[in-house]
């Protein structure tokens, strides 16, 4: 596999991989610091090993790194070829290297036309789970690349609803592009890598750290057109992510959710600031094209719902979601069940753990 980075290129992302451990320590300033040059970098972090680490880079192999690569299924783009990717270049701190597993020019052809990011919390709802893998499936059905990060929850979620609608997805990793973080997440790799890309600015055999995930949020951001959360708590990565979007001057977005659930905390607190309401994927593309400009391929049928079960699903929807709240409200028992039994064959909603019922987007 050819690379298409130079040699000063590679040296400053094998930099990266030397000074990991010191980057964690300093990690709430990263985003400045990956700005610096090499020798700079050294300084700022190298500690009492930066005359060794010096010494390193002087001695550094670009063949042996490019070698590494080949043998981990990988190949790397540097900034300074014409290809790199524009939108990546307008960080502040755009990687210097990328590399890229899968092939590199299917992600570059994915990464050229609009992707969209999803993103949220590793410890998503089921509804949030839902909400992304649909997102995923139907912006991927309308020929829209899903980025994201692979991490469990709504990032996975929104990987396999792309792959479900057989489009391109993504995945930017915290670690060497080869490696599946977690490593739960082994198999989804695999297919993503088949079929799509999967990206890091980190070296092969780089394992992740506190710091590579932040690092990775803005990478996330830089890939796309649009960043969209589902589902985050104050303080998540997810919004680390929609932050560098606007920093970028790109669009952002977010899915509403309960005010008294902390997982909405972040989305609704986007809405409040000026995202766009994501309640599917015709905002996402409206907000992208303009209104009804851009179509969406119908993946599933629905049936259209008399009164009484539409009346049944808002209720549902409002959080009387089990048979015996339902009860209390005033549905009939015996009644209520058979309607939810058919919300459920009808696609509308979906059964959870402890008798719960979701509604499916």
């Amino acid at each position: 596999m050819q690379s298409r980075a130079c040699e000063r290129c590679l040296a400053r992302s094998w930099l990266l991989g030397r000074l990991a451990g010191h980057l964690d320590v300093v990690r709430e300033r990263v985003a400045a610091l990956l700005g610096l040059g090499c020798d700079e970098l050294i300084a700022a972090v190298g500690g009492r090993e930066r005359a060794r680490i010096a010494l390193e880079l002087q001695r550094f192999d670009a063949a042996r790194l490019r070698v590494a690569c080949t043998a981990a299924g990988l190949q790397a783009i540097c900034g300074c070829d014409r290809s790199y990717p524009r939108t990546v270049a307008e960080l502040a701190s755009a990687p210097g290297v990328l590399y890229v597993g899968g092939g590199l020019q299917r992600f570059l052809a994915a990464v050229g036309a609009d992707p969209v990011a999803l993103v949220g919390s590793r410890q998503a709802s089921p509804y949030g789970i839902e909400v992304a893998r649909s997102l995923g499936r139907s912006l991927g059905a309308a020929g829209i690349t899903v980025v994201s990060g692979l991490a469990l929850g709504v990032d996975s979620a929104a990987h396999a609803g792309a792959l479900d609608a057989g489009a391109q997805t993504v995945a930017v990793m915290p670690g060497g592009a080869e490696l599946a973080y977690p490593a739960s997440r082994g198999r989804l790799h695999g297919r993503i890598c088949a079929t799509g890309a999967v990206v890091s600015e980190l070296p092969p055999g780089c394992r992740p750290r506190r710091w590579t995930f932040l690092a990775r949020n803005r990478i996330i951001a830089g890939l796309s057109a649009m960043t969209v959360v589902i589902e985050a708590r104050s303080g998540s990565g997810s919004l680390v992510t929609a932050s560098a979007a606007r920093d970028l001057g790109r669009l952002t977005g977010a899915v509403p959710g309960r005010i008294t659930s902390p997982l909405a905390k972040g989305p609704n607190q986007l809405l409040a600031d000026g995202a766009a309401v994501i309640r599917g994927p015709r905002d996402v593309l409206d907000a992208l094209y303009g209104a009804g400009e851009r179509t969406i391929a119908t993946t599933t049928v629905r049936p259209e719902l008399p009164p009484e079960l539409m009346s049944l699903l808002g209720a549902i929807g409002d959080g009387t979601d089990t048979v015996a709240g339902l009860a209390k409200a005033g549905y009939a028992s015996d009644r209520a069940l058979a309607a939810v039994a058919s919300l459920e064959l009808a696609g509308y909603i979906r059964r959870e753990p402890g008798g719960r019922f979701t509604i499916m987007p």
